[in-house]
């Protein structure tokens, strides 16, 4: 099949034909590799619309808000799916079979503890780090545990890398948290779920027993699949990044958890939280609404409208539901969450957010949910980070198999061009 192309006209006696890649679905993409011999750069600060790779792991329409994992639509994932099932999907590309499920989560059950020595490392850090600190570090230090059998080249270990993180990610998440709550940490207990095991090693104390809610786990089920993987966003490219040059996978992990822990990433519905603190009361509302409106105040809307959707998160509809079964089991006598409420009511009512498109989004929700749990501010990135590792190490993985160069952008640079040196410092004694 002959492909299309584009014409480049760049002066007037010389034009270059770029061919155009099409996927299965999706805007098309300008080849844009021959600039180079042309000695031309194309120019796309945060690399808006430049794709840097293939992949067939994930799916975005902005404008009709469809995501796709693998192909399958993420809301009914959400609804019939277990989270290590939706992981199984995104490392593999197919649904298990029931025997292939079983031998999945067997491996994920079985490597989900972590050596002693790295709670002797969380020890050495104060009591008050942010979890996504200590998230990041003891993730990097994995790689000083697993390094001897790791070659980025086998896609035997790739596999193996894969279920090491994923299985352990959630073990390291709560003992993060434990510590910065100062209690101890908590074991896995194998024959829990995926998800019920993460909740017992969170909220489980020595002193008292803990069942875990059914209601609960299928909110943090949810809350898992539907933050696994959301295309070429900030940390995935960091993941692809820095795997792009060879290094070790719990390296490239703990670059991801970095880059997404802003706020305009995976801390995103900290930052929400953090806005519903500063409103503090419902009567308050108004106000704040006012100050959002000023160009120049420094409050902002968090929680409210998508830089990727135009129109509403296909996430937040599901995690909306899960919100209203968490708060019906646990209530709603928090103050912070009855502002929550009070501004969904608006966000679906009120001419000012329906006029500019700020729908609840995701984040909004899931920082309800874990609000409602119990959990800190603080540890809303980290919950978000266990669901998006099977994304970052899915991508990690295409991209190994793909052969990938390495991730090396150019610049238009702006700085001094040659000039002499001539130092001003006394010469030395």
């Amino acid at each position: 099949m002959t492909k299309q192309k584009a014409t480049l006209t760049f002066d007037p006696q010389r034009t270059l034909d770029l061919e155009i890649n099409a996927g299965t679905a999706g805007h098309p993409a300008i080849d844009i590799r021959p600039l180079g011999a042309q000695k031309l750069l194309s120019y796309d600060p945060g690399f808006i619309n430049t794709a840097g790779c293939e992949s067939a792991i994930t799916f975005i329409d902005a404008q009709n808000s469809v995501l796709l994992h693998r192909g399958f639509p993420v809301e009914q994932l959400a609804e019939q799916s277990r989270f290590s099932e939706v992981c199984y999907i995104l490392l593999y590309g197919n649904a298990p079979s029931q025997e292939e499920f079983d031998a999945f989560t067997h491996s994920l059950t079985y490597h989900s503890m972590i050596h002693q020595q790295m709670i002797s490392m969380l020890n050495g850090f104060r009591r008050d780090s942010h979890p996504m600190a200590l998230m990041c570090a003891m993730v990097g230090a994995l790689a000083a545990f697993y390094h001897g059998e790791m070659d980025v080249d086998s896609s035997e270990h790739r596999e193996q890398a894969a279920i090491m993180l994923l299985s352990k990610m959630p073990t390291v998440a709560a003992m993060c948290y434990k510590y910065s709550i100062e209690q101890p940490a908590v074991y896995p207990k194998n024959a829990l779920s995926y998800t019920g095991n993460f909740l017992h090693m969170l909220f489980k104390i020595p002193a008292e027993k803990y069942d875990v809610n059914p209601v609960l786990e299928r909110a943090m089920n949810r809350i898992l699949i539907l933050h696994a993987d959301h295309g070429q966003c900030p940390s995935t490219t960091t993941v692809r990044a820095a795997g792009s040059s060879g290094a070790s996978p719990f390296a490239c992990i703990a670059a991801g958890l970095a880059s997404l822990w802003g706020p305009r990433h995976g801390g995103a519905n900290e930052a929400c939280m953090r806005m519903l603190e500063e409103i503090q009361t419902v009567d308050r509302i108004p106000d704040f609404i006012k100050r959002a409106k000023i160009q120049g105040d420094s409050f902002r809307l968090m929680g409210f409208g998508n830089s990727i959707y135009s129109n509403f998160d296909p996430r937040a509809a599901i995690l909306r539901q899960t919100c209203h079964e968490v708060l019906s089991v646990l209530g709603m006598e928090d103050n912070l969450l009855q502002v929550a409420i009070e501004l969904e009511h608006l966000a679906m009512n009120n001419d000012y957010f329906l006029e500019n498109k700020l729908y609840p989004s995701a984040d909004f929700y899931t920082a309800l949910i874990l609000k409602a749990m119990g959990l800190p501010p603080s540890m809303f990135p980290v919950i978000t980070a266990v669901g998006r590792t099977i994304g970052w190490i899915a991508h990690w993985n295409e991209m190994h198999g793909l052969q990938q160069k390495p991730i090396r952008p150019r610049q238009v640079y702006t700085g001094e061009t040659h000039r002499d040196f001539t130092s001003a410092l006394r010469p030395e004694l």
